[in-house]
């Protein structure tokens, strides 16, 4: 259109044409234009001007339309919001920071903070604080004393957030304020709507068996809740906009960030927790781990097959196909040395010695070797806790739709790494062992130390001796991808890529299956083979699966659950002990015996990790049983947390 109207665009005719037909000049001023281009004759100078124009000026305004929705949110938003430039003078607060503080936006905009009147009750030095930490860029967050504009002062969890602009330069700062009187009824609301969409989540989920109609139903809905499923927070969208937007714009765009995690004092299990299994702090020194035990107990030390298994040993595994198999008894019939004998009936069950071509008592002598390396001192991470993981994993590749997407190869490489995932784990995190700055941190650079080191661990178990060599008649390439497989999966049991593997399912696997099912099932069948055997899906198939296995304590039933509740408890008891000792930080504080609240944490575990993992595991796998034993098990400890007890039951009628 500019070629054809060039010449006659000084009438305002031809303006009101162009305006009209060409819908990325909407609502901008073209009149503003017209003598600009009148003086310039040439068709192409003309154009690109234009050209210039649309990929400008015109798109960044259009960019920075969609931030209104940002505004939006901001003005509806119960926390209180202060927005600051780079000299810390204000320039914006939303209705609720008027309703709380007492002010009008009026009496704050355009005022430096230090105009406004500040609290006596904070100490002295705090303003310092804050000021020094956010001037470097870093965020602070903690408890200040805002005084309102009656005199009254508020006790607030602030957190104060520097927006990074273009070069680097701090263009402003984001404050974020909720009275602490506020928390209770915040946890109680959040409380509520966990406990509704929990029950939301089971009444469509039926426990009718599988293959009937019933199951079917419950699943094609169970599989269309996927879509809805969002692992990322939908605020990253709009940062998104904003971010182009400030690229291509002169005008200062505020950047805003709403995490999902709360603070200490909002909820210090979930971030203990967090910090605990997420996060690494290094700094300090510590003794060693991480040597191979050459020797084994003394009640393994001849190779047994499975005709050779004690007949009372052999009772308490006549049911472990089933989900509700009790580890428990069997590690007290075999005197705390379950994962050899069950390795041995698993095993063989998955055929894994005819496929590695090994003879079975090269798989004894291994499975007795791994185990003679976990440390049955752990009150947790013990041989027991591996035992009882390679049995969740053998049950999840026995479901329908887990055997469609794996074949043999992934199956041993599963149930291998199952048996090896916490091999030689001291009970201590990963947190702990850089601070400690124990050998293995520096060996593996505080990067997934303990989940590096079990993988590696086992290997030279396996290498060292061909007597428990399990791999040395594998062809090189097939023994190179079982290698790398087992490795995989040992390593996607490191937390801290947990959000990340689950996100990546759901929106590789579960959502593709979900809309292909809502499709009425024509062409289905060779599109759900596509989906479910792409090499990269395999792979997020199995990461999956060993996840879902390696924490699937709060899907067990409820005695089980307990009895995993109060062992893991007891080892982070232990590390917050030695860390106190050894004057190294604590961790994760709420873990003290003497005030830890065993539900409370529980309750966070669930919240935080569980809930939506287990929602996309089951959509895949198909579970109903394990997300009733859920749902039970949050109801247990939500009871118990009601009735303010800290402890795994309520005391003695």
């Amino acid at each position: 259109w500019a070629h054809t109207h060039i010449q006659c665009w000084h009438t305002h005719s031809l303006w009101a044409l162009v305006y009209t037909q060409h819908p990325i000049w909407a609502g901008y001023d073209i009149h503003s234009w017209a003598l600009r281009y009148v003086e310039n004759t040439n068709t192409m100078a003309c154009y690109n001007e234009l050209l210039q124009l649309e990929r400008g000026e015109v798109l960044a305004q259009f960019k920075l339309r969609a931030c209104n929705a940002i505004f939006t949110a901001l003005e509806q938003s119960q926390e209180a919001i202060e927005i600051t430039n780079e000299d810390q003078v204000i320039q914006y607060v939303n209705p609720a920071y008027e309703s709380i503080m007492g002010y009008q936006q009026g009496e704050l905009i355009g005022k430096e903070i230090t105009e406004v009147p500040k609290s006596e009750k904070n100490k002295p030095d705090l303003l310092e604080t804050i000021n020094s930490c956010i001037r470097k860029g870093k965020e602070w967050q903690g408890i200040y004393y805002a005084k309102k504009k009656n005199g009254d002062s508020v006790q607030q969890n602030v957190k104060i957030t520097p927006v990074i602009g273009q070069g680097g330069k701090i263009r402003h700062y984001v404050s974020i304020h909720r009275p602490l009187h506020d928390q209770n009824k915040v946890r109680d609301i959040q409380s509520s709507k966990h406990k509704d969409r929990r029950k939301g989540s089971l009444d469509v989920r039926s426990t009718t068996s599988r293959g009937s109609d019933g199951s079917s139903q419950r699943r094609h809905s169970s599989m269309a809740r996927i879509h809805s499923m969002t692992i990322e927070a939908p605020i990253t969208k709009v940062i998104n906009i904003i971010n182009a937007a400030q690229e291509s714009s002169p005008m200062p765009v505020a950047e805003l960030y709403s995490p999902q995690l709360g603070t200490k004092e909002e909820d210090p299990h979930t971030n203990d927790l967090v910090g605990g299994l997420m996060t690494v702090k290094v700094g300090g020194r510590g003794r060693p781990w991480g040597s191979i035990d050459p020797h084994l107990p003394s009640h393994l030390a001849m190779p047994l097959s499975l005709n050779d298994i004690p007949p009372h040993v052999a009772q308490t595994m006549e049911n472990e196909d089933s989900w509700d198999f009790d580890i428990f008894n069997l590690e007290t019939a075999c005197l705390k040395r379950p994962l050899t004998y069950l390795g041995l009936k698993i095993f063989s069950r998955f055929g894994v010695c005819e496929f590695l071509s090994c003879p079975e008592a090269t798989l004894r002598s291994w499975l007795q070797g791994i185990e003679a390396n976990y440390h049955s001192t752990n009150s947790y991470h013990n041989s027991s806790h591996a035992a009882d993981v390679l049995h969740a994993t053998s049950y999840f590749l026995c479901k329908e739709r887990v055997k469609q997407s794996l074949e043999q190869i992934d199956e041993v490489a599963a149930l291998i790494a199952a048996t090896v995932h916490d091999v030689d784990h001291p009970g201590r995190t990963n947190s702990f062992l850089c601070n400690a700055g124990s050998e293995l941190a520096i060996l593996y650079n505080d990067t997934a130390v303990l989940e590096s080191h079990h993988a590696a661990l086992a290997f030279q178990i396996t290498t060292r001796d061909d007597k428990c060599n399990i791999f040395k008649n594998m062809e090189r390439n097939e023994y190179r991808t079982l290698r790398q497989a087992i490795i995989d999966m040992v390593l996607a049991t490191e937390m801290t890529k947990h959000f990340e593997h689950v996100n990546k399912f759901v929106n590789s696997i579960n959502k593709p299956l979900a809309a292909l099912e809502e499709n009425g099932g024509i062409g289905d069948e060779e599109s759900v083979k596509g989906i479910l055997t792409s090499p990269d899906n395999r792979i997020l198939v199995k990461r999956m699966l060993i996840k879902c296995a390696d924490i699937s304590n709060p899907c067990r039933p409820l005695e089980l659950c307990i009895e995993w509740a109060g062992r893991i408890s007891e080892e982070y008891f232990a590390q917050t002990d030695e860390e106190k000792r050894q004057s190294l930080p604590v961790v994760m504080p709420v873990f003290d015996r003497n005030t830890c609240s065993i539900p409370k944490s529980q309750i966070s575990f669930i919240d935080y990790f569980i809930t939506d993992m287990f929602d996309a595991w089951d959509a895949f796998a198909d579970l109903p049983n394990l997300m009733q034993h859920l749902d039970n098990n949050f109801k247990y400890w939500k009871g118990l947390d009601e009735r303010k007890l800290h402890s795994l039951r309520p005391p003695p009628e």
